[in-house]
């Protein structure tokens, strides 16, 4: 655990400056100061989704520090290849947390234009990942990381193992 102390603090140093502003300046941008939250079962359904998208998110991140002893951060990436936990059943968790999060918010504060949002975000976090993300995986952890691929779905969870 005590290795692991240098990635969790760096990974909540990530967390505050990328998922943080994705998940909380930029809708609050998007938003303007006069949105108030709404009401009804739709609200409801956003602040679980919020919860749920913040516990995926912080779970892996938990994995990455602790298991791969590095952070999300391509600055910091992990030193071993992390396919335990949510990870044996999708590659990207984390970013379909994050993506939980702003529908979430979309929901609670019955907004549209979040909605919109989290589709150009997971747009984007598709291309990150087909052209940055997987090749480089693919060079650091050569073999193991193929194995990977080929038994875990990119985006859709696969419920069994």
């Amino acid at each position: 655990m005590r290795q692991a102390l240098g990635p969790i603090l760096k990974t909540l140093l990530f967390t505050i400056l990328v998922p943080g502003f994705v998940t909380l300046y930029v809708p609050y941008i998007l938003l303007g100061r006069t949105h108030s939250p709404g009401h009804g079962p739709l609200a409801w359904l956003g602040v679980l989704c919020s919860v749920v998208g913040t516990g995926i998110y912080f779970r892996c991140a938990w994995e990455f520090a602790v298991r791969g002893l590095g952070t999300p951060a391509p600055i910091a990436p992990t030193k071993f290849l992390v396919v335990s936990g949510l990870h044996r059943y999708v590659r990207n968790p984390m970013y379909i947390g994050v993506l939980v999060v702003i529908l979430g918010q979309a929901a609670l504060f019955h907004a549209p234009q979040l909605a919109a949002y989290g589709a150009l975000s997971i747009l984007l976090a598709h291309l990150f990942v087909l052209f940055y993300e997987e090749p480089t995986l693919r060079r650091q952890f050569g073999d193991s990381y193929l194995e990977y691929l080929r038994s875990v779905p990119r985006w859709i969870p696969r419920l069994r193992k």
